[in-house]
This record gives C-alpha cells, sequence and structure tokens, in this order.
C-alpha cells in the first residue's frame, strides 16, 4: 500500500528559500543552506560527486550496510523504518531487505522536501515489497518532524544516513537529536550515518575533485536563485573553495568571488554586492569522533548501543536507542 502525506507545499517551499537567501546573502559573512543545491541538476551533479574516487562517504557507508544489515535489522528489532531525506535507494533496500528477513517489518516511512522525488522513488517500494505499508511524508524534517506518523504499535528505527547530521553545527545539531528522541518512543533506535575525523588531505580531497563535480555543484546553489528568485549571479565568477576548519573539525565548502560583484535577486527587491575574493559558505559537513557522537547522543536522550565502520575506519553507522 501506498500513501503520501503533503505536509510542505510548493508555495511553502518557495518561502523558505525566500527567506533562506534573503537572510544569508544579507548575513556577515555571507552564507547559504546546502539543502537549496538540490534542484533536478544539483541532484543529478550529487549522484556523479558519489561515483568519484575522490569521494568515499557514500561508498564507504553502503559497504557496512552490505555487510551488516542483518546484524542492524536483529540490533534494532524493529517493525518500521522512517528515513529522514529518504533515497529509496540501494542503501534503503539493503535496510528493508534485512528487516523483512527478520519477520516483521511493516511500515516504510521516506521523508524528504520534494513530492515529486517521493512519489517517484517511493512508490515503487511499495510494488517491490507486497505487504509493506509505505507512508510518504513531504517535509522538512528540519521542521516537520512533529507530524511523522510515529506508531505506538511496535519499535521504530529512525534512519539518517548519509552523515546528513554533519551539515548542521553543533547548537542545531543538538536540538535537531532532541526533536528526533521527542517524536519517538522509548524503545525506539536512531540509524545514524557519521562521516570520520581522519586525514585533513583526503577530506579535501573528497570535496574539491580536479574534475570539478563538485564545484560544479557548490555553484549550482547560484543557478538555483537566478532560476526561481529571478538573480542575476554569473555562477562563472565565483570559485569553488573546500577548507578544513581544524578547530571544528569540519569541511567548509564556500563561493569566492573572481572580482567584485553586484548582484541583483528581482523577486525579493534584493541588491548585494560582493568585494572582490570575498567568500561565501555554502556548506559545513561535520566530522565525527566516537566520544563526541556519544556524548552529542547521550546529551539528548539516546543510549549508543551499537557502532559499525566500514573496512578502513572512514565512516561510521552507530545504532542508539531513546532512553
Amino acid at each position: 500500500m501506498f500513501r503520501i502525506d503533503r505536509n510542505l507545499t510548493a508555495d511553502e517551499l518557495d518561502k523558505a528559500l525566500r527567506a533562506d537567501v534573503a537572510e544569508g546573502l544579507t548575513a556577515r559573512p555571507k552564507q547559504l543552506p546546502p539543502k537549496w543545491f538540490y534542484d533536478e541538476r544539483g541532484s543529478e551533479l550529487f549522484e556523479d560527486i558519489t561515483r568519484l574516487p575522490e569521494y568515499y562517504p557514500t561508498r564507504a557507508e553502503r559497504s557496512i550496510l552490505e555487510a551488516r544489515a542483518d546484524e542492524i535489522a536483529e540490533a534494532a528489532g524493529s517493525v518500521a523504518l522512517i528515513e529522514l531525506g529518504s533515497g529509496a535507494g540501494v542503501k534503503t533496500r539493503l535496510l528493508l531487505d534485512a528487516m523483512r528477513r527478520q519477520g516483521d517489518l511493516a511500515r516504510f516511512v521516506p521523508v524528504d522536501v520534494s513530492g515529486e522525488f517521493l512519489a517517484a522513488s517511493a512508490r515503487p517500494v511499495a510494488d517491490d515489497y507486497p505487504g509493506l505499508d509505505v507512508h510518504a511524508v513531504v517535509g522538512d524534517f528540519e521542521r516537520h518532524l512533529g507530524l511523522l506518523p510515529v506508531s505506538e504499535d511496535g519499535r521504530q528505527t529512525l534512519a539518517v544516513l548519509g552523515s546528513t547530521i554533519g551539515n548542521q553545527e553543533p547548537g542545531p545539531r543538538a536540538s535537531f537529536l532532541r526533536d528526533i528522541h521527542d517524536v519517538l518512543h522509548p524503545g525506539d533506535c536512531l540509524l545514524l550515518g557519521a562521516d570520520l575525523v581522519k586525514d585533513p588531505a583526503r577530506l579535501v580531497a573528497a570535496y574539491d575533485d580536479p574534475g570539478g563535480v563538485t564545484a560544479a555543484f557548490d555553484r549550482n546553489v547560484l543557478s538555483v536563485i537566478n532560476q526561481r528568485l529571478g538573480g542575476d549571479f554569473d555562477p562563472a565568477a565565483y570559485d569553488h573553495l573546500a577548507v578544513w576548519n581544524a578547530e571544528c573539525e569540519w569541511i567548509e565548502m564556500r563561493l569566492r568571488a573572481r572580482s567584485a560583484q553586484h548582484v541583483r535577486v528581482a523577486d525579493l527587491d534584493l541588491e548585494v554586492d560582493f568585494a572582490e575574493g570575498e567568500q561565501m559558505r555554502t556548506e559545513i559537513s561535520a566530522k565525527f569522533r566516537r566520544e563526541g557522537l556519544t556524548a552529542e547522543l547521550d546529551a539528548a536522550g539516546f543510549d549508543l548501543t551499537r557502532w559499525w565502520t566500514d573496512d578502513a575506519g572512514d565512516f561510521a553507522l552507530t545504532l542508539a536507542t531513546v532512553r
């Protein structure tokens, strides 16, 4: 069975884009949230990134799931999988298959901001898993967790894969983890993907490939503003940078103006100047250590119960239980 709840309309998504762009372009220093990378072109570019030899996180996480999915499903003992930022792709199906082999899987709740994406990706899951209740939810998981169809019937696992958690700074990340805790029930599980701290040279290479795919992805946020808000950015006038912030232990993606730029965003009636060399942050990707992540989960009301890594120790999947 397939159904979809639309908690985020196109108008609401447009309002969120307007608010984020207006706030970000007038901030000091300027910054934009990474969720606006992902129009159709941005999503295609990110898929290209995941296949780059330098970009290890997707392969590492998938290798853990290929080796440990049955162990994860057994440890979680859940009848439902809720996935935030759902891809409904290979990694999701590895989990669903393992949970089905445990004999208890009854529900799958994929969550994403794009209704079109959800309809296209989640409906085939309903077709391929007869008897599975697929209840898709259109929403911004940073704002709409309280609207999730969390059931009282059986244990649930909520998955946040791909080290999505790393795109938030510590304060918002702590609030997000507490919000997840508050929508789940005692005994429910959080399956969390986390990229681990490693050689900064490898980290920078993963976010600044020599072929320029990541640079095109980074500049795509300017194209989104042009197309959806009447901006006149010249994306070619900005260089892509990937910088390791050792103090915060995260990668920062930035766009740097090659020369002085004057930009108008017609739909916001906004004019913005960039000085030559001025940088605008477009993404952070925090990297984690076991002790730090354990402390963050503990503060949010979770007990870290299992920890799996790939063979190289680059990436971790953690299973935490709601106290």
